[in-house]
């Protein structure tokens, strides 16, 4: 019996099973992206530059996470530290699919539009950033956990679960919605564009080197 096989878990193989299969393509993919193109369209049309710029750069940090992700499993023949199962059009990575992926493109540009528009506003005493990022972070972990209750979402180690969640709200949302932020309030147009381009350049990287090149994720 091959005992690494043996030591990977059902939900697991549920989703390498599925993982970069065309055949599992659905037509309402395509729906969806012209609704994330609509609302980038928006922000195209009012000039909302840097709206833009924050939701791709939420974007792109859910990718780092997820190539991260991909790696566990990889190095543990158990299981990623989150991963996605149940029907999709396209499994991108083990706890990435497309509609994950589209639902982060929006998420970024939700955020900034929900920020008041002072950063240094306080809100309860505290700056009004700090307090939408953990509040959108929070919202995200509870969105999370139900999709755990229903079988499609799947956490394996103690240590990042329903048990644990501090740690699911500051290194899988509360640094996506920080960078986002952070993008959002810079008065540098040419900076928001490098720090975006950089995040691209990691993205890049990460997916040529661990993906193409080694076929790790």
């Amino acid at each position: 019996m091959d005992l690494i096989g043996a030591a990977v878990t059902e939900f697991t193989r549920e989703a390498q099973q599925q993982l970069r299969d065309p055949s599992n393509f659905s037509w309402t993919t395509v729906t969806l992206i012209a609704l994330v193109s609509y609302v980038y369209s928006v922000e195209v049309e009012r000039r909302n530059y840097s709206a833009i710029l924050a939701g791709l750069s939420l974007w792109l940090m859910d990718w780092i996470n997820e190539v991260a992700n991909a790696l566990v499993l990889h190095f543990t023949d158990r299981a990623a530290i989150w991963t996605a199962t149940g029907d999709t059009s396209y499994q991108l990575l083990i706890g990435l699919n497309l509609e994950i992926s589209l639902m982060f493109l929006v998420a970024g540009i939700v955020f900034v539009k929900s920020l008041p528009p002072d950063p240094k506003q306080k809100l309860l005493g505290l700056p009004n950033r700090a307090v939408f990022v953990l509040g959108f972070s929070v919202f995200s972990v509870a969105v999370e956990e139900l999709l755990h209750t229903t079988g499609y979402f799947d956490w394996e180690y103690w240590w990042w679960n329903s048990y644990s969640p501090p740690l699911i709200v500051l290194f899988g949302y509360a640094t996506f919605y920080a960078v986002a932020a952070w993008v959002y309030d810079m008065t540098d147009r040419s900076r928001q564009i490098k720090v975006v381009a950089a995040l691209a350049a990691i993205d890049i990287a990460l997916i040529g080197v661990f993906g193409f090149l080694l076929g790790w994720v």
